[in-house]
């Protein structure tokens, strides 16, 4: 492959995005060896440094790991839909931070992406999920827990509930919602939300997943999205009369 001279990527991004590609395309394999820094330099016309620093990038994106010794090398990373899932959450709270999405844009996405995932968590659960939600319930209902750790709470109930659709796609599609949005709404909501409520509401989507009933659940999620729409209309309008 030759290199562009006159693109705005120096060389060692053309090349990172050359073996990105071939990965993507599978004519490199999962698990398989990628040439060596040197086959790579005579392959791209490069410096071996210019290859190294390649690699780096692909590393960096969780694409390629590096072994040493004699049977070492560069090799194609098999990824898992955990670990995509851990890179997704993190890449979709950088966003949201970063671009500032108002309270009422994350609130809206969040529950429409967590109302797909109720039907077939209705039909799908098994006893392990059904123990996780109860877990964080009774985790939630101790009145020390501080506002921080029913936070993650609340967090860890949410992804029980979207496990338990067992669809790794789609809990992959929801890990932004989830472990993003999620703890935005809850930043902007902790300190005027009723524990009580919030308890109740998981209580109750927890005895429909059970009961299999994805029409009560539906109902469950709907009110728990109707109050924490409100909450955050009411928060707003506070901060409003509080900068006049």
């Amino acid at each position: 492959m030759k290199l562009d001279p006159d693109s705005a990527r120096d060389y060692s991004h053309q090349i990172a995005e050359a073996i990105r590609k071939a990965i993507i395309a599978g004519e490199l394999q999962a698990e398989g060896r990628l040439p060596s820094e040197a086959d790579l330099a005579q392959q791209f016309n490069v410096s071996r440094p210019t290859v190294r620093e390649a690699l780096k990038r692909l590393a960096a994106q969780n694409l390629i790991r590096t072994q040493r010794g004699a049977t070492g090398g560069a090799f194609v990373n098999r990824l898992s839909f955990a670990e995509a899932q851990d890179h997704l959450a993190t890449t979709a709270t950088l966003l949201l931070s970063m671009n500032a999405i108002d309270f009422e844009t994350a609130c809206e996405a969040r529950f429409a992406l967590e109302r797909a995932c109720l039907p077939m968590a209705a039909a799908r659960r098994k006893a392990e999920h059904l123990d996780r939600m109860r877990a964080e319930i009774t985790c939630q209902s101790d009145p020390d827990l501080t506002d921080e750790s029913f936070c993650a709470s609340d967090v860890g109930f949410h992804r029980a509930l979207v496990d338990a659709a067992d669809n790794p796609v789609l809990a992959w599609h929801l890990a932004g919602a989830v472990e993003a949005m999620q703890p935005l709404m809850n930043m902007i909501t902790f300190t005027a939300r009723s524990r009580a409520r919030i308890l109740a509401a998981h209580q109750a989507l927890v005895t429909a997943i059970e009961a299999q009933d994805a029409y009560a659940a539906q109902t469950a999620l709907d009110d728990l999205a109707a109050y924490t729409q409100a909450l955050g209309g009411q928060i707003r309008a506070h901060r409003a009369q509080v900068a006049r």
